[in-house]
């Protein structure tokens, strides 16, 4: 029993230790010429003009994040399609169940107005 906390603790030593040694690598190889061209703020290669703190509508992310949600809907549904010949009908019932939650968010979503964009 002994001997497989000893590879856990092998295990765990190494993955912190590359993190570690890499960040060490940064920091003595990096070049250190700080500018005011290398320190300016990067915004798409243009000068900002005005005022950089703008509100964005929250619907611009709620829409992102729908998008993502239902994105990510499809990696739970391309290993159920792909595996679906050797699945019992358990499996069949769970995705229906699964598809009619996600049915149930994206009405409710579309009632409350979130996939307007203006």
């Amino acid at each position: 029993m002994g001997e497989n906390w000893a590879f856990v603790a092998i295990l765990t030593v190494i993955a912190l230790t590359i993190p570690i040694l890499g960040i060490l690598a940064a920091m003595v190889l990096a070049p250190k010429r700080p500018g005011t061209i290398k320190n300016s703020t990067y915004e798409c290669g243009l000068e900002t003009v005005g005022d950089a703190w703008v509100q964005f509508k929250v619907q611009y992310y709620l829409y992102a994040l729908i998008f993502v949600l239902f994105d990510v809907e499809t990696v739970f549904l391309y290993p159920w399609a792909v595996a679906y010949q050797s699945l019992p009908l358990l499996a069949l019932f769970e995705m229906i169940i699964f598809l009619l939650i996600l049915g149930i968010g994206l009405v409710y979503a579309w009632r409350k107005g979130a996939l307007e964009w203006i």
